[in-house]
């Protein structure tokens, strides 16, 4: 999954790479976790729009958010059949402007290493997402957000076995945030594991699994030993049809 990401783009710079109309009041984030408000970016009658909404997506039809699991994020490989994840897919499809997300492979003692990932280009990272609006009983609404992930590539399944669905260029985010001509069968084939090389990646400091610590020092690389490759573990399916079956 991806769990953690940086976002330091100024917004002048999201202006221009992301075509919007106008530019969020923002600032360099190095240690963004769920529940947090995080920018995106999403069409409203064909006006492309930057907004704050909580990553965690909550959908429409839910009674109490309370109550409800974090979705932090979509699996592309179910997203379509899953009833969280449906209408947002069809009509709720979004961009979330990225620097680099981190990730932590586990080691034979068990230990979690955090590694922070980032296009080898040096350009922002366009992260595929899904937004939806809820509204509560007293008129009040939540805006939410869930990313997609993939499998990982060959390259980076050393680390873990999942990354982050990544729009490589104008066209792909041009495409995915069209929900009025793009059709959601259309917009899931662009959700696919990156090529070797596409990415890098170097460990950091443990400093970044406390949410509380967001300063520039987490992305420096420290100096760890080589991982040893991960191997995925098979998917576990709970029972009954519930909530807790939509990973």
């Amino acid at each position: 999954m991806c769990g953690r990401y940086a976002a330091t783009l100024p917004p002048e710079m999201m202006v221009e790479l992301f075509r919007l109309l106008k530019g969020l009041d923002m600032v360099p984030r190095y240690n963004i976790a769920p529940t947090q408000p995080i920018a995106a970016i999403w069409e409203e009658g064909g006006r492309r729009e930057g907004h704050f909404a909580r990553w965690g997506l909550v959908p429409r039809w839910v009674k109490d958010p309370r109550e409800f699991p974090l979705l932090v994020n979509a699996r592309a490989e179910t997203m379509r059949e899953k009833a969280a994840f449906r209408d947002p897919l069809k009509h709720g499809r979004c961009v979330v402007p990225a620097s680099g997300y981190y990730e932590w492979h586990t080691g034979p003692d068990k230990k979690k290493q955090p590694y922070y990932f980032t296009r080898a280009d040096g350009r922002p990272m366009a992260l595929a997402g899904l937004y939806a609006t809820w509204s509560g009983p007293e008129g009040e609404e939540i805006d939410s957000v869930a990313t997609i992930t993939v499998a990982a590539n060959q390259q980076l399944s050393v680390i873990h076995d999942r990354m982050p669905a990544i729009l490589m260029d104008e066209r792909q985010i041009d495409a995915w945030l069209n929900v009025r001509e793009v059709r959601a069968e259309e917009a899931a084939q662009m959700t696919l594991p990156l090529e070797d090389g596409v990415l890098r990646f170097h460990p950091v400091s443990t400093r970044v699994n406390s949410a509380r610590d967001d300063d520039p020092g987490l992305i420096e690389a420290v100096t760890v030993e080589k991982p040893e490759p991960v191997v995925a573990k098979p998917k576990k399916v709970a029972g009954g049809g519930g909530q807790m079956d939509l990973f």
